[in-house]
């Protein structure tokens, strides 16, 4: 065998390896919705922070009109979750028009967009004053996104924004997976 095919294939092998142990380092933080590639390059409003609802980290305050948790993540694959998040209607009014929009960033307080790894959107539609609503989905991020978390030590930031008629709350924090 030739000189170049091997080492070819060791390099060939030694990236494999690379990538392996990335996915198997960096699991994906929850967040609910889809994969990457749906807001087919549109605006998504997790990119403000300061919506009119405002902003918060890790949570609400008591003036928020949601509040937003994360109930379960559950492992589906070595770069897969099934996470499993609520959204309560903190007003005794029913809020109309309500969508969760979520970005998950490689990195620790970091929204800079080129570092996104996945984003998705659940519409929520109606939801009645004091009422919640439960979904699951599912997180799955490619070799190259899982690379990005990895080379962040595994932090990630998670960014939530709940859009409604009546306004905006934006919920942020950062997560080591």
């Amino acid at each position: 065998m030739k000189r170049s095919s091997v080492i070819g294939a060791v390099l060939a092998l030694v990236v494999l390896t690379a990538a392996a142990g990335a996915m198997l380092y960096a699991g994906p933080g929850p967040a609910p919705g889809g994969s990457a590639q749906d807001s087919g390059g549109e605006e998504f409003p997790t990119e403000s922070s300061t919506d009119e609802g405002g902003s918060t980290e890790s949570g609400t305050t008591a003036a928020e009109p949601f509040t937003f948790t994360v109930d379960e993540t559950t492992e589906c694959g070595t770069t897969c979750r099934d996470v499993t998040a609520t959204l309560n209607n903190e007003r005794n009014e029913t809020a109309t028009g309500v969508t969760t929009y979520t970005r998950i960033y490689a990195g620790e307080n970091d929204t800079d967009t080129d570092d996104v790894v996945w984003e998705g959107t659940v519409d929520v539609g109606t939801l009645e004053g004091g009422a919640s609503h439960t979904a699951t989905e599912r997180v799955e991020l490619s070799l190259l996104d899982a690379g990005k978390v990895s080379q962040n030590d595994g932090w990630i930031t998670i960014v939530t924004t709940v859009e409604s008629d009546d306004g905006t709350v934006t919920f942020r924090e950062s997560r080591r997976v």
